[in-house]
């Protein structure tokens, strides 16, 4: 969701694991030539959609990463499937009035451009929150500190690993 903090933490995480940090929206804006308020305002939302799954997918086949996808980009269920196979899901579960909060920082939403901003966050949190539970970890972020976040975030993915682990190639 728009302010959850993906970003944020994802930063973090990415320092605490090793791996690079990417922001999904800002590839999308550089393989756009354009701010993603202008893309939803010129080419629309669905146009925008098309190019998020594309730019996903090209990410995910860079290795190893921490991706912090925009927030309706893991409705896509291509983008879900190329998620699962090629890493682990992670939902930062915020409360509506955590979200709000942090939303009200910032004015690059766009899909909380129109309207009241609590009103179309609680339309997109029953959209969206079903198809977010498909994620492989549920991790709540609150307000605390990031690195509180970040840190479970590191051990629900370590948990998610000795259940899961990664397959390996075989030798050739």
């Amino acid at each position: 969701m728009p302010g959850a903090g993906k970003s944020s933490v994802g930063r973090r995480l990415s320092k605490r694991l090793g791996l690079p940090f990417v922001d999904a929206d800002e590839e999308i804006e550089k393989a756009a030539g354009m701010s993603i308020p202008d893309i939803f305002a010129q080419r629309g939302e669905a146009e925008f959609r098309e190019g998020e799954k594309r730019v996903v997918a090209r990410l995910l086949q860079s290795g190893p990463l921490v991706l912090a996808t925009g927030g309706g980009a893991f409705m896509n269920a291509e983008t879900r499937a190329a998620v699962a196979a090629r890493g682990v899901s992670v939902w930062l579960r915020a409360d509506l009035a955590t979200l709000l909060k942090r939303v009200k920082k910032r004015t690059d939403r766009p899909l909380l451009a129109q309207g009241d901003p609590a009103e179309r966050l609680q339309a997109l949190l029953a959209q969206r929150g079903d198809t977010y539970a498909l994620a492989d970890l549920v991790v709540d972020s609150r307000d605390v500190m990031h690195d509180t976040v970040v840190e479970e975030v590191v051990e629900a993915v370590a948990r998610h690993l000795d259940r899961h682990p990664p397959a390996t190639a075989p030798d050739c």
